[in-house]
């Protein structure tokens, strides 16, 4: 059986060296560490020395596509379609002198403002949790933390006064109280 000379494996200070260089702060050798974000390189002098840098580098923002007969409100260049770290965006072609990125105007919801019933000074405001589920909250948070997970709907409840009931369903509303839960159809 063949022996595997391990010394192929090992880290070569030397082509580290050679790719990346010395510290550009203290001119320490640089060396791959680990980090919450993942690996980067860091100075071996470290605590003296703070120098970082991703050990991957981000492509930047690659240009897809010019859209032809369209410019820019604020420098009247063409309009691209570009990739970038985030995703598609459309840009201007004349990025370093003009910052200009065109935002996707979402479609504006009818729904009336809903005084949040426990604070009384904010809205509830619709927002998403980390797996994208929706949910409501006072626009004053941290101050108020009232929360409902059905849409709140500024009608108040027949049996306890609770300003605020939730839709159910199209047809149904219910206390979000949980000594109530009084419910009644539209």
């Amino acid at each position: 059986m063949a022996m595997i000379d391990n010394s192929l494996f090992d880290k070569n200070k030397e082509s580290i060296k050679h790719a990346f260089g010395d510290c550009p702060k203290c001119q320490s050798e640089l060396r791959i560490r680990n980090g919450k974000s993942g690996k980067f390189l860091g100075c071996s002098a470290y605590p003296d020395c703070d120098y970082a840098q991703p050990l991957s580098k981000h492509q930047g923002v690659e240009t897809l596509k010019v859209m032809e007969n369209s410019s820019c409100p604020e420098c009247q260049s063409q309009l691209a379609v570009k990739k970038g770290r985030f995703g598609m965006f459309i840009g201007c072609t004349n990025f370093p002198e003009c910052h200009f990125i065109q935002q996707d105007e979402p479609a504006k919801k009818t729904d009336a403002k809903v005084t949040c019933p426990k604070c009384q000074k904010g809205q509830l405001v619709q927002r998403a949790s980390k797996s994208g589920r929706p949910f409501y909250s006072c626009n004053q948070y941290p101050e108020c933390k009232y929360i409902l997970n059905e849409r709140p709907v500024q009608q108040a409840c027949p049996e306890c006064r609770w300003p605020v009931m939730v839709a159910k369903s199209d047809s149904t509303l219910q206390c979000p109280q949980k000594t109530c839960q009084f419910k009644t159809s539209l």
